[in-house]
């Protein structure tokens, strides 16, 4: 009897004879395991499941969906009397931080869209969505002392089509209210995972200043409908901060996280005052009891206070964040950006950055170790993925590969995850309605011929 257990592979499973009903009562009993930690012990007289804490309950159970086969995946059971192998699975999680962003700011995704992605993510094991609010594209945060950022920079006129600079004249927009962005986090919650907000400053703000163009340093800005990197900066004035700290403290008041982004990368132009004004809000969130987040760009900042630092230029700013004495997520460019191709191929839709494979992102291994490396993150940016099923395409299966490295300890073999992945993890994507990258290639529907890209 083979144990199929992908995303992830089990620490160990010990095989008995017979199997067990599905569905069946589950006896939950703590247990002195490892955080996240889990031990199913499945007989024919029933299930036990030993868990270390509430997420390990969670993830035992999700292994048992993996067990029953694709039809627990469904939104209904298709068939009844269905079994589970007999047998002993114990497992825990390599990393603390199993992450994945999801851009909402360059294209808007529903309320609906983003809890349908968590159930996508609590499916793979994965604990943390960093949820990217803002950008120079729409503001998606309703704060009620500051109406304008989204009744103004919630919208814009165009968006850009490909890379090529055309637009395709289409209005764009959409925001969460606070209520909206509660239930996010409460349905993240009860699926084991922590969403992460992220408020983008000094640069990345053409949405803001486009409703407050007090925030800056011209007279008047427009939403921004191209892509790229904008040399719009917020002006670090005491009003500015003042305004800024206002929209965190509003932001902490719905998400509970440890940890609050600030972003603070791409900043063209920046001034020690900028600089400034990073530290002074990175130190207002401490003064909040929480832990501020920033890309690796910060790290040019003197005297922050400890941190969590996205290191995605590069795995080197990994290193030297910890050496600096800052806790790290590994999100390099060069490896975990799924909005990045996945092939050189013409019929790949939006040929955008590098070639990311699937076997390239299984094989992802982070160049730092040790007790500052928090874990890995994923980054879904959406400038190229106009709706859902975009994301599906781009996101899927690589996001399958990259659970197993959050997860899984030890070498990996591609020879020996790809059968896996294609006869049991894929009909279960199926079985979810995923719009994934077949194994060999886009299908006809999914191609986008004519769209210029920025291939590297």
């Amino acid at each position: 009897m083979s144990f199929d257990s992908l995303l992830p592979r089990p620490v160990s499973a010990t095989p008995a004879p017979g199997t067990c009903p599905w569905p069946s009562t589950v006896d939950v009993q703590a247990a002195s395991l490892p955080a996240e930690g889990y031990r199913l012990e499945i007989s024919p007289a029933g299930i036990v499941l030993h868990c270390g804490d509430a997420a390990g309950e969670f993830y035992g159970r999700q292994t048992l969906r993996q067990l029953v086969g694709p039809d627990a995946f469904r939104a209904a059971s298709l068939e009844t009397g269905l079994t589970v192998p007999c047998g002993v699975v114990e497992d825990h999680p390599r990393y603390g931080w199993r992450g994945c962003l999801l851009d909402v700011a360059r294209h808007y995704r529903t309320k609906a869209e983003v809890l349908r992605f968590v159930d996508l993510l609590a499916a793979h094991k994965l604990n943390v969505l960093n949820l990217h609010l803002t950008d120079d594209q729409g503001w998606r945060f309703e704060v009620p002392a500051y109406p304008g950022l989204t009744s103004v920079g919630g919208w814009r006129p165009s968006s850009m089509a490909g890379s090529g600079g055309e637009q395709d004249g289409r209005p764009h927009g959409g925001f969460y209210t606070g209520d909206d962005l509660r239930e996010i986090v409460a349905y993240a919650a009860a699926r084991a995972i922590t969403v992460v907000p992220e408020i983008d400053i000094p640069g990345h703000a053409r949405a803001a200043l486009a409703a407050y163009p007090s925030l800056g340093t011209e007279e008047s800005y427009e939403v921004w409908t191209g892509w790229g990197i904008s040399t719009s900066l917020l002006d670090p004035s005491s009003s500015t901060l003042d305004f800024f700290r206002a929209v965190f403290d509003h932001l902490l008041a719905i998400f509970p996280s440890p940890v609050i982004a600030l972003g603070g990368d791409e900043t063209p132009g920046a001034t020690d005052e900028h600089r400034k004004f990073v530290r002074l809000l990175a130190e207002h969130l401490v003064s909040r009891g929480r832990t501020p987040m920033g890309w690796d760009e910060v790290l040019d900042i003197a005297g922050l206070p400890p941190m969590v630092i996205g290191s995605w230029q590069n795995e080197e700013a990994g290193v030297r964040a910890a050496s600096a004495g800052h806790d790290v997520v590994m999100c390099p460019e060069q490896h975990v950006y799924l909005d990045h191709r996945q092939s050189a191929h013409p019929d790949e839709p939006v040929p955008v950055g590098w070639v990311h494979t699937l076997e390239d992102v299984y094989t992802y291994e982070p160049a730092l170790t040790g007790p500052r490396l928090r874990g890995v993150q994923a980054q879904v940016w959406s400038e190229h993925l106009d709706d859902v099923r975009r994301v599906d395409y781009m996101a899927f299966p690589r996001l399958s590969a990259f659970a197993e490295v959050a997860w899984s300890s030890g070498t990996r073999d591609y020879a020996e995850f790809l059968p896996r992945l294609r006869e049991h993890h894929l009909p279960r994507l199926d079985a979810l309605g995923v719009e994934y990258r077949p194994l060999d290639g886009p299908h006809p529907w999914q191609t986008r011929p004519g769209v210029p890209g920025r291939p590297r």
